[in-house]
């Protein structure tokens, strides 16, 4: 008897700021990817199929984005944050 069958994993690469597409705000977005296995006697082989999703922290809105967007989401620097004085 064979066993086999697919298993799915799912990887945070990043939270990434920008305005939602579905709700306007402008939140913070987590981008993940999942992958799919192949599996033979529960141990898996080899990725079947991947994919990356963004999903808002505001309206917990999802979206799959194609690999080349995703990569250039992760490849962009984090806008520097600009710290106010406090006038009190």
């Amino acid at each position: 008897m064979i066993i086999f069958g697919t298993r799915g994993y799912a990887f945070q690469l990043a939270i990434l700021t920008f305005v939602c597409g579905a709700c306007g705000n402008p939140a913070a977005h987590t981008l993940r990817k999942y992958v799919t296995k192949f599996t033979l006697f529960f141990i898996p082989l080899f990725p079947v199929s991947t994919k990356f999703r963004t999903q808002c922290t505001f309206c917990g809105t999802e979206h799959q984005v194609p690999k080349e967007q995703a990569e250039a989401m992760l490849a962009q620097p984090a806008a520097p944050q600009q710290h106010q004085p406090y006038q009190g």
